[in-house]
């Protein structure tokens, strides 16, 4: 996509945090209920994730593995971002939505450890859980994503864009998804060292060698860390078939060009939507323009060759 049009997908995520930011900073000052009609506000912490899920989790269980998995999503979602097929806009400012809302209550559990709610809608006997401005814009995201699919889903899924081989070229595929893997294995193994070690020391120079601390504490940290890394290294195995894909792809298709040129089979090569070494479809028309000329040269040599012997027939039988 051009420049003009990532500034477009970007900007609604940096609005949805901006909103959700702006509202929470006015619902942070509220002493007593304001109702308008079947519109509530009263201030509310949840320590939870969207609608209080999760809140009986220990917090320290709690906040880190929220807070990681919003980083984590917001990872997740830039991959995603750079390895769509299509610029659908509509799909593209719904996921940043999405994102941007997340993101907004990700960033009350890292200052605060809990996510500050004021929106509540009904009456004394039937209302709605307390939610906030990211929450609502997180449904918009849905909402736009899922009509997007809908709408969009040829250019998402073409039949005609799809490779009936799931793995093209599976020694190279492997070696690099197995690539991504150990590299992101590497990054996570030294980040829960380092964690770990920073998080026990800490503890141990506030309470002491307290061994039932340490284990409320460090227990549900390693828990959590490594089903982050298993996430992780599983994404990453996902991202570098796909990538690997786009990679060996095009190589495989354009050497199945050359065996059928070589063979005198002149078709045109058409690569998928996303793949990498797009150049090689101009690179193969000059090649086939080659070959026709070469075709031609021949067929005219061979017909001046015919004319010059019938020629030197005559002038013999003369």
């Amino acid at each position: 996509m051009k420049k003009r049009e990532w500034l477009i997908v970007i900007l609604p995520l940096l609005a949805t945090w901006f909103v959700d930011r702006v509202t929470k900073m006015w619902a942070a000052d509220l002493k007593q209920i304001l109702s308008f009609g079947p519109l509530h506000f009263v201030l509310h912490h949840n320590h939870g994730a969207m609608l209080g899920l999760f809140s009986d989790l220990p917090s320290v269980l709690r906040i880190v593995s929220l807070s990681t998995g919003g980083a984590f999503l917001l990872c997740t979602y830039a991959l995603i971002q750079y390895l769509l097929p299509i610029k659908s806009l509509t799909l593209r400012s719904g996921l940043s939505i999405l994102i941007g809302g997340i993101i907004g209550n990700v960033t009350d559990r890292i200052l605060w450890g809990y996510v500050v709610d004021f929106i509540v809608i009904g009456t004394p006997s039937l209302s709605s859980p307390a939610f906030n401005m990211a929450d609502a814009l997180q449904w918009v995201g849905y909402g736009l994503i899922v009509y997007a699919i809908i709408r969009e889903g040829e250019l998402l899924w073409p039949e005609n864009n799809v490779r009936k081989q799931y793995w093209v070229n599976m020694s190279f595929q492997l070696k690099y998804c197995f690539m991504l893997m150990a590299v992101g294995l590497s990054l996570t193994v030294i980040s829960m060292v380092f964690s770990y070690t920073y998080l026990r020391v800490t503890i141990q120079e506030l309470v002491g060698n307290n061994q039932f601390l340490m284990n409320k504490f460090l227990v549900p940290f390693i828990i959590t860390f490594s089903v982050i890394c298993v996430a992780f290294c599983a994404i990453l195995f996902a991202v570098g078939r796909l990538i690997s894909h786009r990679i060996a792809g095009p190589l495989y298709a354009f050497e199945r060009f050359l065996d059928e040129a070589l063979a005198g089979v002149a078709k045109p090569l058409k690569l998928r939507t996303g793949d990498e070494f797009r150049h090689l479809e101009e690179l193969a028309e000059q090649i086939n323009g080659r070959l026709n000329e070469i075709k031609r040269e021949r067929t005219v040599n061979v017909v001046e060759f015919s004319e010059t012997s019938e020629d030197k027939k005559k002038g013999s039988a003369e």
